[in-house]
């Protein structure tokens, strides 16, 4: 019986191997599929193209739409977070979202993706910030059939926190936000401690791209499944290196920002956060939720979730969250999808 439970571990062992050696080749995060070929299946439209800014960057964008025959209901206006990118992992929720009659739109940072810029080297959050809004802007001004529909932004991490910078530079466009795991708080698990972001900003002001600052790699402290973690470890746009002196800096800086207007935020938002987050901190998600002066507003605390809620987790909890989003954006999108 022994020997039988033996040769069964080790045929188990043998097939993970093979499994794990095989998702090492895959060209997209949900295997061998054609991009195009996955879009159809899921009933879904996609395009991609490039956005010139107004400081003359290049930036990749995205489009994920509803099928032809839907009307989209909104418009949903998205931000990925730091060291990730939009055509990894990242097109999970917006794949999802455009099923369910969403048009979504997303850009890769400056710096992140294929976009222009040194990789992963974020001088200023708030040019990041206008760069996006202009991006969205063109979205309805080039598209006349968007201008009347409802336009909310999503956020993850880092850019959740954008998210917020852009409703400060442009209350009126945005009729509500979703923010999963917003970056108003560095958690104290990754964040320096005393005296390293003293030296750090003195040392940011000589050698702003230095790729030095000592803090693990955040993949691992936000996927919860270990086979997602080889998944988003596959990601072959994800940034590698150390955090660059100038982009930790920058992030301490508006982090702390964030963290003293929080009072300031008037606009619908629901916050999404896993009560295990060691990226950010779940604490300032329900400060962000007392303390913002919005009429409309939620909150979901995740318990025993990580950061990474819409990828990271197990597909249940995946779901929950999906699911939490879809209603809060249903729930202020009115009607049900349209047929042509």
């Amino acid at each position: 019986m022994k020997e039988s439970r033996s040769v069964m571990e080790k045929s188990l062992v043998r097939r993970m191997e093979e499994e794990e050696k095989l998702m090492q080749s895959y060209p997209h995060y949900w295997g061998f599929t054609p991009e195009q070929d996955y879009y159809n299946q899921n009933g879904i439209r996609a395009t991609k193209s490039d956005f010139r800014t107004a400081r003359g960057l290049k930036l990749f964008t995205r489009s994920w739409l509803p099928n032809p025959t839907i009307t989209p209901r909104a418009l949903v206006f998205m931000v990925h977070g730091y060291g990730n990118d939009i055509s990894w992992t990242f097109q999970a929720t917006p794949i999802f979202l455009a099923q369910s009659g969403f048009a979504c739109f997303a850009v890769d940072l400056q710096g992140h993706g294929h976009s222009e810029g040194l990789k992963a080297f974020v001088p200023s959050v708030n040019l990041v910030a206008h760069d996006c809004l202009s991006f969205f802007n063109s979205i309805k001004q080039q598209n006349p059939q968007f201008q009347h529909l409802p336009s909310f932004l999503f956020g993850e991490s880092m850019g959740a926190a954008i998210c917020l910078l852009i409703h400060f530079l442009s209350p009126e466009p945005f009729n509500g936000a979703v923010l999963v795991a917003p970056m108003c708080k560095i958690s104290d698990s990754v964040r320096p401690r005393w005296p390293i972001p003293q030296i750090l900003t003195f040392l940011a002001r000589f050698f702003p791209t230095l790729p030095i600052v000592p803090t693990p790699d955040l993949l691992f402290k936000s996927v919860k499944v270990p086979r997602k973690k080889l998944i988003a470890n596959m990601n072959p746009l994800r940034y590698r290196g150390k955090p660059r002196l100038g982009t930790v800096v920058e992030l301490l800086r508006v982090t702390d920002f964030l963290n003293q207007r929080l009072s300031d935020v008037n606009l619908p938002f629901i916050v999404l956060h896993g009560s295990a987050d060691a990226v950010t901190d779940p604490d300032v998600s329900r400060e962000l939720y007392r303390e913002a002066r919005s009429l409309d507003k939620s909150i979901k605390v995740y318990e025993g979730m990580m950061h990474s809620l819409l990828f990271g987790e197990t597909d249940e909890n995946v779901e929950i969250v999906r699911n939490d989003v879809l209603s809060w954006l249903l729930a202020r999108s009115g009607g049900e999808t349209r047929l042509q």
